[in-house]
């Protein structure tokens, strides 16, 4: 009989399960919400099954081996509601940084820049050693991040508004995507649940348009997230490599899909030498079915992984 195992991505806006086979042949994929507190039971539940559904699978199936990677982590409540749903001989919880970097990295040793609503490094060497650099919170630090970006765009403007700072359109922008009477006004409605982080960190793109269309006040906010990723990832690197050792770098994330952000940061943690960085391999829920393979002892990676 077959063997099947299971790998996933529990994120802030979205689930996502791959089912494989034995061999590495990815089955099937299901997709289900975001893995917040309110609805984490039935985005986790809804994923695998849609999942098991696209594999041809009955919804029993017992897996040889499950990764499950968590957006804030495993915790003890949520690894019990994991427990119940996901029927598997063997079953380990990660972060979600965790099976980002198995999957970017393809596997491999070195370091990801993760830069979506927060940011973080982290890597892996090839001992197995773990090592993480930012990541400390919206309040506390997340620099690089899309809400960061925006928390800086939105202080701009308020200093533009005020006249006690440089000309930028980011205000004009803000005003534009938000319907908000004025900067102070928008001040006010982000403290309010109206503006969730997520909300808030999306509109980190109308500071990259309004970098590309030449706006010195947002190029220098997306300049300073790119040399913040950069740092966390040199940061991450020194704690395990030695210099001159070679080791793959990459990045994931929503703000790297500003092309000014991405190849300023290439060319920032490049300039350290020995190092060149790789898009992505694969995306977080095929590194969680990486971890999967590797609890049975199995050293494949999926074969026809449908996350890059």
């Amino acid at each position: 009989m077959s063997r099947y195992f299971l790998g996933v991505d529990g994120g802030q806006s979205s689930t996502r399960a791959l089912v494989a086979d034995e061999t590495g042949l990815v089955l099937g994929q299901g997709k289900g919400g975001p893995c917040g507190a309110e609805h984490f039971r039935d985005s986790v539940f809804e994923s695998i099954q849609a999942a098991l559904g696209n594999a041809s699978l009955t919804a029993h199936t017992k897996f040889a081996a499950a990764c499950l990677g968590l957006s804030g982590g495993p915790g003890g409540d949520r690894e019990a509601i994991l427990r119940e749903l996901v029927s598997a001989e063997l079953c380990v919880f990660h972060t979600d940084a965790l099976i980002a970097l198995t999957g970017a990295l393809a596997g491999e040793p070195g370091v990801i820049a993760i830069a979506g609503t927060g940011s973080i490094a982290f890597g892996r060497n090839a001992a197995g050693k773990l090592a993480r650099a930012g990541g400390w919170g919206y309040a506390f630090g997340d620099e690089g991040g899309a809400f960061d970006i925006v928390r800086q765009a939105l202080r701009a403007a308020l200093r533009n508004e005020e006249g006690w700072g440089t000309e930028t359109i980011l205000g004009e922008l803000l005003h534009r995507a938000t319907g908000v009477a004025n900067m102070n006004d928008l001040l006010h409605r982000f403290y309010t649940p109206e503006f969730p982080r997520a909300k808030i960190a999306s509109y980190a793109k109308l500071v990259d348009q309004a970098a590309r269309e030449g706006d010195v006040t947002a190029r220098d906010i997306m300049n300073g997230a790119a040399q913040a990723l950069a740092t966390f990832v040199a940061a991450a690197r020194r704690q395990l490599f030695h210099r001159g050792e070679k080791a793959r770098m990459s990045y994931i994330g929503g703000v790297f899909e500003s092309e000014m952000l991405r190849n300023r940061f290439q060319l920032l943690v490049e300039l350290e030498g020995d190092v060149h960085v790789h898009p992505p391999a694969f995306g977080p829920a095929a590194g969680a079915l990486v971890e999967a393979f590797r609890l049975a002892h199995l050293d494949i990676f999926p074969l026809n992984s449908v996350q890059r």
